[in-house]
């Protein structure tokens, strides 16, 4: 069983991010707790083996990722949001919000992402520092801001939220927001730039243009991207140092309880219009953001790029990443401990839903899918672009308008007419050339 998890967890972090910035001491701590960490979660689950996920690096590989798509659907039929588990049809809204909601919400917090506890500790804001500042050629006014999260269900336990606010200096009043899970760099960073690929304008500065302002949280700041972390962070926090139950949250749902609590701190500001901030993320971050705005009704818009498996990749799909990839040693913690069942004796085919009905929450606010095409294939844009055409009855239900299409359109060619929108751009893997659509889509309802 070890060996499994040594497999697993050396297979994935070839596509981490997060795992490069420590210290190869810090890399082996980080690499032995997990260990420990995971097969405690596969005692408990009675689980003595689990399939390997796809290798993303080797086409020759015997596990080699999946690109043809005459094999991505071992699982073809979908569980259908709009019925309910006694099998009745949902035919209302109200029959919507009052039943099927709460089973299919019931199920990802069982299943997939893991519930919150009751109880989630206060967070008290500090505002650290105001500064004015320029943006390109803006002129911004920055708050630092850092949410103290009360301790004393484990004192030893500390977590400090990192977040951003920035206005435009010349706003009379308060602002539509858009809020990005990324990273907080220290004052005079300036990301370099190709001598050979010309300047982009950056997100902030689109945004800006709008009228709008823009935050950055930091997740990393709540829950550390990685299994050995589950006893520290919020997650450790709220469990006393604990490991966590099959059933516990995982980091996706703990970097959305982040955001909510960032956006209780926007409802105070009187810079921020708190009933119009958008949640945007990429890859990981990605996930999080659909996580975030389908548990938290109080975001108005979504741009969710590059989110894959675990995010609004249907995860029936084998296409790029597999459950059996994030239900591995080095994803794990993303999710729920039940989750890692659909990697060991049980297949995706078994999930009860799957990620059609967890964009179906969103609804009806509107949420933008993406991703790039060369370099993003293990992301599986189609299988995104699927779960958005079956999370289209729901929306259609509830008065809005869904793509209006299940034909997989062209890259670059965007569905955005409706209230929930795809478009795949030609790039890799990274959000920038989607941004200018998105500002565009955003803009239809931060008037």
């Amino acid at each position: 069983m070890k060996k499994i998890a040594v497999f697993l967890f050396t297979t994935i972090l070839l596509f981490s991010n997060s795992y490069g910035q420590f210290s190869k001491q810090a890399r082996d701590s980080i690499y032995k707790i997990t260990v420990i960490d995971y097969q405690n979660m596969l005692n408990q689950l009675g689980i003595t083996s689990v399939r390997p996920g796809a290798n993303g690096n080797d086409p020759k590989a015997p596990n080699a990722a999946n690109y043809d798509e005459s094999k991505a659907n071992p699982f073809p039929d979908l569980p259908d949001p709009l019925v309910l588990k006694n099998g009745k049809k949902v035919t209302s809204a109200k029959i919507w919000w009052k039943q099927r909601y709460q089973e299919i919400v019931e199920d990802f917090d069982r299943e997939i992402y893991g519930r919150l506890p009751r109880n989630t500790p206060k967070v008290n804001w500090e505002v650290v520092e105001v500064k004015n500042d320029t943006v390109g050629k803006f002129q911004v006014i920055t708050k630092k801001l850092v949410g103290h999260v009360e301790n004393s269900l484990c004192p030893t336990i500390k977590v400090d939220i990192q977040l951003s606010l920035t206005t435009p200096a010349n706003a009379t009043g308060s602002v539509p927001i858009i809020m990005e899970f990324g990273f907080i760099f220290p004052p005079g960073f300036r990301m370099p730039n190709s001598a050979n690929k010309p300047k982009e304008t950056s997100w902030q500065e689109q945004v800006l243009a709008k009228g709008w302002g823009f935050a950055i949280l930091s997740p990393y700041s709540v829950q550390a991207d990685n299994g050995a972390g589950l006893t520290q962070g919020i997650i450790g926090l709220t469990n006393k140092g604990q490991f966590r139950k099959p059933d516990d949250w995982g980091a996706l749902r703990a970097w959305a309880w982040g955001a909510s609590r960032a956006l209780d701190y926007f409802e105070t500001d009187k810079a921020v219009d708190a009933k119009k901030v958008g949640i945007e993320g990429h890859s990981r971050f990605g996930k999080a953001t659909l996580v975030t705005m389908a548990y938290n009704s109080r975001f108005a818009i979504a741009f969710v790029s590059s989110s894959g498996e675990g995010g609004a990749k249907l995860h029936r799909r084998n296409a790029g990443e597999i459950v059996e990839n994030v239900a591995g040693s080095g994803e794990y913690h993303w999710m729920a401990g039940n989750f890692i069942k659909y990697a060991g004796p049980l297949t995706p085919g078994d999930l009860p839903i799957d990620s059609h009905e967890l964009i179906a929450l969103c609804a009806p606010r509107p949420v933008f899918i993406s991703s790039g095409e060369v370099g993003d294939a293990w992301v599986d844009a189609r299988g995104m672009f699927m779960a958005t055409v079956g999370a289209g009855p729901v929306y259609k239900l509830l008065g809005k308008k869904d793509m209006g299409t299940d034909i997989f359109p062209q890259v670059e060619t965007g569905l955005m007419d409706g209230d929930l929108t795809f478009r795949q751009h030609s790039g890799g893997h990274t959000p920038g050339p989607n941004w200018p659509t998105f500002v565009e889509f955003a803009s239809r309802y931060f008037k």
